[in-house]
C-alpha cells in the first residue's frame, strides 16, 4: 500500500495566508508522503538485521506524524467562516474542561506560542474523557498515548513566516480566525462515539 497526498487547494484565498505560503506548504507536506512511501517499500524488503534497517524504524514515527498532523492541519481550516457552535457538544466540553470557550482559546494562544518549533494541538483522552491542549515536539514526542488529536495548529517556522516573518503572535490569531469548528467538532463526536476504542495519538481519518 502507498499513501496518496491529499488536495488541500480549496484553502488557496484564505484570508490570512498567502497562497505562495500555502503551496509552499502543500509541497513540502507532499515530501512527508513520499518520504513514507519510500520508508514502506525499504523496510518490506530490508535486511532487518542491519543499522540501516533500525535507523529507518527510528525515524519512521517522525515522517509518519508529519505526514498526519499537516493533514489535520490543513484538513482543520476552512477559508470561509465556520464559527463554533456555542450549544454543541464541543463547546460544552471545552468549557466544562477549560472553564469557558475564552479560556480554552487564551490556553491554545499560550501552547501556540510556547518558544520552539512543534505543534499545538486540542488533544482529547477518550480514558479520561477530557481535553488537553498540548504540545508536540518535532512531530514524534510529545504526543499523549491513546488520546486523539481533535484541533492542530503547526508552529513550525515554515508555517508563518513568509507571511509574518518573527511575528507569530499575529500568524495564530490569523489561524484562530480559519478553524474550521465543523471539522473539529465532526472529529470530536467521532471519537467520543466510540471512546472505547484505542485510537492512534494524530488524527486519521479523512481530513
Amino acid at each position: 500500500m502507498t499513501y496518496s497526498a491529499k488536495d488541500y487547494e480549496k484553502l488557496l484565498g484564505m484570508r490570512g495566508f498567502s497562497d505562495k505560503l500555502l503551496k509552499t506548504h502543500f509541497k513540502l507536506y507532499e515530501g512527508y508522503v513520499a518520504h513514507i512511501n519510500k520508508m514502506i517499500d525499504y523496510l518490506a524488503g530490508a535486511d532487518k538485521a542491519t543499522q540501516e534497517y533500525d535507523e529507518i524504524k527510528r525515524r519512521f514515527a517522525w515522517e509518519f506524524n508529519g505526514m498526519r498532523l499537516h493533514e489535520a492541519y490543513f484538513g482543520n481550516m476552512n477559508k470561509n467562516e465556520v464559527r463554533l457552535n456555542p450549544h454543541s457538544e464541543l463547546a460544552r466540553k471545552l468549557v466544562e474542561d477549560f472553564g469557558s470557550l475564552t479560556e480554552w482559546e487564551k490556553d491554545f494562544k499560550a501552547v501556540s506560542s510556547m518558544r520552539g518549533i512543534g505543534w499545538a494541538v486540542l488533544a482529547w483522552d477518550p480514558e479520561g474523557e477530557r481535553f488537553f491542549n498540548i504540545w508536540i515536539n518535532e512531530h514524534d514526542i510529545g504526543h499523549l498515548f491513546y488520546s486523539v488529536a481533535v484541533l492542530v495548529n503547526d508552529v513550525f517556522e515554515h508555517a508563518y513566516m513568509m507571511d509574518y516573518n518573527m511575528d507569530r503572535k499575529s500568524y495564530i490569531e490569523a489561524f484562530l480566525r480559519v478553524i474550521d469548528w465543523s471539522e473539529v467538532e465532526r472529529r470530536f463526536v467521532g471519537v467520543k462515539s466510540n471512546s472505547t476504542v484505542r485510537s492512534v495519538p494524530a488524527w486519521s481519518g479523512e481530513a
